[in-house]
């Protein structure tokens, strides 16, 4: 056997076991058991930076708290589904300055209430189908109980991201697509682009 077949064996031999590997590495990336891992990480590194009630936090600290809350969202998605049939008629700096307002929007408000994320999270289900997941907790803080659901996506840049939050029974992406299309209806696009400006800027 010569020196040059020998080396394309080993190769194709690596290939192909590669080949084998990935699958199940992809699958591994999309059970159950990865998005609970994610989910329930992403909720100690909030605790952890949280600390006791009544911390004060400096803007490096808030900044931190913005990223690991929002990190997972995907704005696109949401965005796109508030639009509706709008968002296709955008260019796409038109949409890129819209998701950018929208997810400044999100990213804000997502420190008004951090005693949230202080709750004891329970998980009472994790469904995958594919690329899509479905997740149900129960959050408990103090003796308020709160069902707290996930509809999340797995992409290939970006692992496994949220498409919407179910807040008791209650859809976030849903509440804004109502509140988008209202305004659009009423006063056309423009005006609800202006008024995302003005609280973006806040």
């Amino acid at each position: 056997m010569n020196y040059f077949y020998t080396i394309s064996l080993v190769f194709l031999m690596s290939l192909f076991s590669f080949l084998l590997i990935l699958p199940a590495e992809s699958f591994a990336q999309q059970s159950e058991g990865a998005v609970r891992q994610l989910l329930e990480d992403r909720d100690e590194e909030i605790k952890e930076l949280l600390g006791p009630r009544g911390t004060e936090y400096t803007q490096e600290q808030r900044e931190k708290l913005k990223n690991i809350i929002n990190g997972v969202i995907d704005y696109r998605a949401m965005a796109q589904f508030a639009l509706q049939d709008t968002y296709d008629a955008l260019s796409e700096e038109e949409r890129e300055e819209f998701v950018d307002l929208f997810s400044t929007i999100i990213r804000d408000q997502s420190l008004n209430k951090l005693d949230i994320y202080r709750a004891e999270v329970k998980y009472e289900d994790v469904s995958v189908e594919g690329d899509e997941a479905e997740v149900r907790t129960m959050a408990q803080l103090e003796d308020v109980r709160t069902p707290v659901g996930y509809t999340m996506k797995y992409t290939d840049n970006n692992g496994w991201v949220m498409t919407d939050m179910i807040i008791d029974d209650v859809s976030t992406a849903a509440s804004y697509r109502r509140q988008f299309q209202n305004i659009i209806r009423k006063k056309g696009y423009d005006s609800l682009l202006e008024t995302l400006r003005k609280r973006a800027a806040k």
